[in-house]
């Protein structure tokens, strides 16, 4: 299949799923090559560069999806704001930013570096499936340790828990576990 006719198919795909797909699936509902479902999905988000359009094609973790342009959410977040983008109060993203800079962290490593309880906000962020229980640790009582997900790198538009910004040395003291 010529890679311009794997793009329309794999355009359609994503459009039509309602949610963001990897490789495998792409590969696997498409029939087509890892190669060619790669050189489609650049030309896709080349044409999705263009200011002409809304949307653009976001990678989050190995998935891809479409979702609306940065600059737009200003006007959207009225219309679809809490639809598509909750808001998180500060507690809840403190919260969020130490399971995502130690993860994995177990509820006590959380209250430790916070100073306070934290099982409503680690109920929350379950909840709006932005962290998961990734495992648990080993020591007394096997705590159950957390961890971030892809919904969390899609609201925060990242494409991998490695574009979360770099702290510096004072700020990363701040996430770290005191003896």
């Amino acid at each position: 299949m010529e890679v311009y006719k794997a793009a329309k198919l794999i355009e359609s795909i994503l459009y039509l799923e309602n949610q963001a797909l990897g490789l495998p699936q792409l590969t696997r509902k498409t029939g087509l090559t890892r190669n060619i479902v790669l050189a489609a999905i650049e030309i896709i988000r080349k044409e999705y560069d263009s200011e002409i359009h809304g949307l653009e094609l976001i990678q989050i973790g190995d998935d891809y999806t479409f979702a609306p342009k940065q600059g737009l959410w200003e006007h959207l977040k009225p219309l679809y704001g809490k639809k598509h983008q909750g808001r998180l109060s500060k507690a809840a993203l403190e919260t969020m930013a130490i399971i995502a800079y130690s993860q994995p962290i177990t509820r006590v490593e959380i209250e430790s570096i916070r100073g306070v309880v934290a099982d409503g906000m680690i109920r929350l962020l379950l909840s709006k499936g932005l962290i998961r229980e990734v495992g648990k640790k080993e020591s007394p009582g096997r705590p159950i340790q957390f961890g971030t997900t892809k919904e969390f790198l899609k609201y925060f538009r990242l494409g991998s828990i490695a574009e979360l910004p770099r702290l510096e040395d004072r700020e990363q003291d701040r996430f770290e576990l005191n003896g």
